[in-house]
């Protein structure tokens, strides 16, 4: 007895030892959760993953888009920005990576952040020809003004987001209204996507203002069109952008960039396999968005529904980490 006690012993010790040292490697890791569903799922996922899966010891901070990056790129904190954005802060990105404090890991979201205007797939499979703003605008009558029925409808989202300028001025420079289409001022978040719920409902036509991913565009499933023209930065520069600009020409909406951002001392510490992890972790905005749907729809938490996709997505978060760390993983859920 006395030796099987002093083999459990040692076999305990020699676990113990092996998971301290696996901490040890990892370390304290701050992970910055934004204040969207996407980031903050993402946030809640690497914790879970790399707590269970790698032995870190990873907690969660508070952040945004703009204070979070800026930290990162002047104090080289928090140690992960797992979703940002980086092109509303180009220059803030660029000079934290010249100058040695953060390091772009690999995109969450390869897909980008899209935005531009979108139709219900129910209206795109019944109008094949319908491809890009062009070829819809000239169907006003499939989208029908609810004040005035002989005009097409295009929804726009509330005053105050950078969307709803820019579609009411690629609705100038496409010509909309000389075509028979007015716009439509939801005048809301809500409005805007009670517009969408609604017409899902009824099977009818829709047109407008939204971007990707999203809960909505993972419930109802959404067709973006096309430009018909290349994205034009300088125009966007100098008019589609600018309220007050009174001659917009037409052009592509540009694709958001989205990477996942790490302090640089902390990329040079942690374990190889950290690093493998955050360069390999990534999802279709398919996926976030019917996942973020789910945590609609339960009123969940993040952390409930990146648990929730662990258990539900065992094919896709497997390729990201080691075989070791998903038998970790797969043993804490």
């Amino acid at each position: 007895m006395k030796r099987l006690l002093a083999s459990t012993c040692l076999l305990l010790g020699t676990i113990a030892g092996s998971a301290i040292a696996n901490a040890a490697e990892c370390g304290h890791v701050t992970i910055a959760s934004m204040n969207w569903q996407s980031a903050e799922v993402l946030s809640n996922l690497d914790k879970f993953i790399l707590n269970e899966g790698y032995g870190c010891d990873a907690e969660i901070t508070i952040g945004d888009t703009v204070p979070t990056i800026t930290s990162m790129a002047e104090k080289g904190q928090p140690d992960i920005a797992p979703e940002a954005w980086v092109d509303l802060l180009p220059d803030v990105v660029k000079k934290g990576t010249d100058e040695g404090r953060i390091v772009k890991a690999g995109s969450p979201l390869p897909d980008g952040g899209v935005q531009g205007w979108w139709i219900p797939k129910y209206l795109a499979d019944a109008h094949p020809d319908i491809k890009t703003i062009p070829d819809l605008l000239k169907h006003p009558d499939l989208i029908k003004d609810p004040e005035d029925p002989s005009k097409g409808a295009v929804y726009n989202g509330p005053q105050g987001w950078g969307g709803t300028v820019v579609t009411t001025q690629l609705f100038k420079a496409f010509g909309a209204e000389k075509a028979g289409w007015t716009l439509v001022d939801t005048g809301s978040a809500a409005g805007l996507d009670g517009s969408i719920a609604k017409a899902y409902e009824r099977k009818a036509g829709w047109v407008g203002y939204y971007w990707a991913p999203t809960a909505l565009l993972g419930k109802y499933e959404m067709v973006q069109l096309q430009a018909g023209v290349p994205y034009d930065a300088a125009e966007w520069k100098r008019c589609i952008t600018v309220a007050s600009c009174t001659d917009p020409k037409p052009s592509a909406w540009p694709v958001d960039t989205i990477a996942t951002l790490v302090a640089k001392p902390f990329s040079e510490k942690v374990a190889p396999e950290v690093m493998t992890y955050l360069n390999k972790r990534a999802w279709s905005n398919q996926t976030v968005g019917k996942l973020m749907a789910w945590m609609t729809d339960n009123q969940a938490s993040g952390e409930d529904s990146a648990k929730h996709f662990l258990k539900e997505n065992k094919d896709i978060w497997k390729a990201w980490v080691s075989p070791e760390a998903a038998a970790k993983i797969e043993a804490a859920l």
